[in-house]
């Protein structure tokens, strides 16, 4: 399970030796998209011909019968086959834990490259409560749903004393956030965590009463969002 990057142009800050060997043994790679993995393994510079990889779709839509095919190489040859993430680490919100879980039932070996995770530096770097949270991922996409959604988590947060983290596309982070600040208490501490690892990353807590919209730019900018209810 090998990881990708989450901020452009940071791969010999936050991406380990065991990824380069981990690539040279690999026979088959699963992976969202084709075209962004392979620009990814030639930035790591390790004198592979991507032309001789061999690549398969893993997304949302691949079902178990595509992935056990994928995995036959494994089963049947003891062959090497990688999950690249699209970003961050495979598995986690990541269609790769499909094809983990399929693996396991077969008895193969997986091994998990440590990587970086926006959920889990998010979730460090916020203060908020490490040993009990949950990830969302995406909020609802109606308006009405998702500020539903939102007074729905800050009570759980409230009465489990639990960490809520969600995100959403990049250009509708304003959006969440302008819903947020209308929907939530004024005690409720939030976090925002942006362009993590990146040059511009900036991880901002504070209490709801205490943000404005323009505390921090968000435009296309990928985010996460963490709130804590005590």
């Amino acid at each position: 399970m090998i990881p990708n990057l989450i901020a452009e142009d940071t791969q010999d800050d936050v991406i380990p030796n065991q990824v380069s060997r981990a690539i040279h043994e690999t026979d088959l790679f699963l992976v969202e998209n084709i075209r962004t993995v392979r620009r990814y393994i030639s930035s790591l510079k390790l004198g592979i011909k991507i032309e001789s990889l061999h690549f398969e779709i893993l997304d949302k839509k691949t079902d178990y019968d595509q992935i056990l095919e994928f995995l036959q190489p494994a089963i049947t040859e003891g062959k090497t086959i990688s999950i690249v993430s699209e970003s961050g680490c495979p598995g986690i919100a990541d269609p790769g834990a499909k094809a983990v879980h399929l693996a396991h039932q077969f008895g193969i070996q997986v091994v998990p490259i440590v990587g970086p995770s926006s959920i889990l530096l998010a979730l460090m770097g916020s203060g908020f409560n490490g040993q009990s949270f949950v990830f969302h991922g995406y909020l609802p996409i109606d308006k009405r749903e998702r500020q539903n959604k939102l007074r729905s988590i800050e009570k759980e947060s409230f009465e489990k004393n639990q960490t809520q983290i969600f995100m959403d596309t990049p250009y509708r982070n304003e959006q969440l956030l302008a819903d947020i600040l209308k929907c939530l208490r004024k005690d409720t501490f939030l976090c925002i965590a942006k362009d993590l690892t990146g040059k511009n990353e900036k991880i901002l807590t504070k209490p709801v009463a205490k943000w404005k919209t323009g505390d921090i730019a968000l435009k296309k900018v990928p985010t996460i969002f963490l709130i804590y209810s005590q």
